[in-house]
C-alpha cells in the first residue's frame, strides 16, 4: 500500500513537470530579426521558469552529451532543452516502472527494473532520431525544386540574395524554405555569405546540401558565374532524384516480401486447399486401406 501511494506520489509530480514540458516541444521555427525583437517578454519568462526546474541535470549535460543534445534536439527543431530532454527520459522510466509494477515476478525484479530502465532510456532517443531522419527526408526532398527556382531566378538577371528572397517569399512554407530563410537573416545581419552556406551545411550533413553549398562557396571564391553554377547543380540534383527514385522502386519487392508471405499466401492457400481438404477428410478415403 504504501509503495502505491509513492509511486502515485511520484507519478503526479512526473505529470506535473511533463505538462511543462508538453509546453514548450513544439517545432521551431526560425524567426525573423522582428519576431526576435517583439518576442513577449511573459513567453521568456515562462521558459526560463520552464529551464530552472530542470537544474539537477546540468552536471548530466555539461559534457559531450549536452552538445550531442543540443545538436540533435537543433537539427530535430525541438524548442527544449537537453536537461528537458534528460528529464522526458527520466519521467518516462518512472512512468513505465508504475504501469508494469504488477508485472513485475519478486524473483526477477531485477531483470523487470532493467528492461524498464532502458526501455525508458532509449525509447525518447529513438523518438528523437525518427524526428531528425523526418527533417533531411523533407530537405533532401525539396532541395532540387528550390534548386530550380533559384536558377531560373539568377538566369533571369537577379542576383543571388534576391532570388533567394524572392524563392522564400514565393514557396510555400517548409523546413528547407525556413532554412534558407535563416541563411537569409545571417547574411544581412553581417556574416558571410559563404560562412551562412556552410554552416547550413554542416548543420545537417547531408551530401546533396553540402554539394550545394560547396558549388556556391566555390563559385564565390573563385569569382565564376553563379547561374553557371546553380545550373550544373540543377541537373545533378535532378539526376540524383531520379536515382534516389530507382532505389526506392528496387526495394519495393523486398518490402512488399513480409506482407506476402504472412497475409496474402496463407489466404490464397486456404481458399485453393481448403475444398480439397474439406473433400479429403469427409470422404476418409484411408478407410479401405
Amino acid at each position: 500500500m504504501i509503495l502505491n501511494l509513492i509511486f502515485l506520489l511520484i507519478f503526479f509530480c512526473v505529470f506535473t513537470l511533463a505538462m511543462g514540458v508538453h509546453s514548450v516541444v513544439q517545432p521551431e521555427t526560425r524567426p525573423t530579426l522582428k519576431g526576435l525583437v517583439d518576442l513577449p517578454k511573459q513567453e521568456k519568462k515562462k521558459k526560463n521558469f520552464l529551464r530552472h526546474l530542470f537544474f539537477f541535470n546540468k552536471p548530466l549535460c555539461s559534457g559531450l552529451l549536452g552538445q550531442r543534445l543540443e545538436r540533435e534536439l537543433s537539427i530535430a527543431r525541438l524548442s527544449i532543452s537537453p536537461e528537458e530532454f534528460l528529464f522526458i527520459k527520466e519521467a518516462l522510466i518512472v512512468l513505465l516502472l508504475f504501469l508494469t509494477r504488477h508485472m513485475a515476478d519478486p524473483q526477477s525484479v531485477m531483470m523487470w527494473a532493467i528492461a524498464m530502465f532502458a526501455a525508458g532510456y532509449y525509447l525518447p532517443d529513438f523518438w528523437l532520431k525518427m524526428k531528425i531522419r523526418k527533417v533531411k527526408n523533407s530537405i533532401v526532398r525539396d532541395l532540387p525544386d528550390a534548386i530550380d527556382l533559384l536558377s531560373l531566378c539568377v538566369n533571369a538577371g537577379l542576383d543571388f540574395l534576391l532570388a533567394l528572397k524572392w524563392v522564400i517569399e514565393k514557396s510555400s512554407a517548409s523546413i528547407l524554405i525556413d532554412e534558407l530563410n535563416h541563411v537569409l537573416q545571417e547574411v544581412h545581419v553581417g556574416k558571410p555569405r559563404r560562412d551562412a552556406l556552410t554552416d547550413f551545411a554542416n548543420r545537417y550533413q547531408l551530401p546533396d546540401l553540402s554539394t550545394f553549398t560547396r558549388a556556391l562557396v566555390q563559385a564565390d571564391r573563385m569569382g565564376t558565374s553563379v547561374a553557371d553554377a546553380l545550373n550544373i547543380i540543377s541537373e545533378d540534383m535532378r539526376l540524383s532524384r531520379f536515382r534516389r527514385g530507382e532505389q526506392i522502386a528496387l526495394k519495393a519487392p523486398l518490402k512488399m516480401l513480409f506482407p506476402l508471405l504472412f497475409c496474402i499466401f496463407p489466404v490464397v492457400g486456404i481458399l485453393v486447399a481448403g475444398p480439397v481438404l474439406l473433400q479429403f477428410v469427409q470422404g476418409n478415403p484411408l478407410a479401405n486401406l
